[in-house]
């Protein structure tokens, strides 16, 4: 079978990759990555801490602005501190004698980059459109068996219900679980103190104790007044 224009696209696709990335190096081109998942990760811990008060800083204005302010800030200012971190190692590593192996790895990486990134848009492309109503280029082509065996190894490694992922991590998800458990940590100490409810009865007995205290001595008063009423009425019987 002849080579397709699809094999052509798919050779310089990677072959433009490879050469960026050689020009970057590896360690410039892996420590990108993951600065985009360090700023991602940062941006989902900070939101649910922060949302409630970005949202009051910017009150009068719609929530989902605050929302998106919210998180472009933190996205964009932590992409670009790792993002100077990471040049500056990059930097010293292609500058010092390791350059020349960086620059190697670097051009692997950016085929196999490469290759990624054309299977995710073959994995599109045949999602959208049927296998009856491809050309001919797509159906013929040698680099499809290729494309189709990385394809399937990447549908493996993505879960079975994406919406149901994407659910677990989404902010306002995030969001929700903290305050429930916020407001449980905010419960148990409202339950503690009604099953300590009994307590306050201590102060009562105390009061219940001064009141009978106090009728016990207004009772030992009464006996001495009647006493010494009795002792002066027998005195004026003996006068008599």
């Amino acid at each position: 079978m002849p080579i397709t224009w699809l094999d052509i696209v798919v050779l310089i696709f990677m072959l433009i990759s490879a050469l960026l990335a050689m020009a970057r190096g590896f360690t410039r081109e892996f420590l990108s990555i993951l600065s985009w998942v360090g700023a991602a990760l940062a941006t989902l811990w900070v939101f649910p801490r922060y949302q409630g008060a970005v949202r009051a800083a910017m009150e009068g204005s719609p929530k989902w602005l605050a929302d998106i302010v919210l998180v472009f800030g933190v996205f964009l200012v932590t992409l670009i501190v790792i993002s100077f971190i990471t040049i500056k190692i990059a930097d010293k590593i292609l500058d010092s004698r390791a350059g020349a192996l960086d620059r190697t790895f670097g051009f692997v990486f950016g085929l196999a980059r490469g290759l990624v990134i054309v299977v995710i848009a073959y994995l599109f492309f045949t999602w959208l459109v049927p296998e009856q109503s491809m050309p001919d280029a797509v159906r013929t082509a040698k680099s499809r068996p290729i494309l189709d065996y990385t394809g399937e190894t990447i549908r493996r490694m993505l879960p079975e219900d994406p919406a149901e992922a994407l659910a677990r991590i989404k902010p306002d998800t995030l969001g929700k679980k903290i305050e429930e458990t916020g407001g449980d940590a905010g419960n148990e100490p409202a339950a503690n103190t009604g099953g300590e409810g009994e307590k306050p009865a201590g102060p009562r007995s105390e009061t219940k104790d001064e009141d009978s205290g106090g009728s016990v001595s207004y009772k030992r008063t009464e006996r001495r007044g009647l006493d010494q009423l009795m002792e002066s009425t027998r005195g004026t019987e003996g006068q008599r």
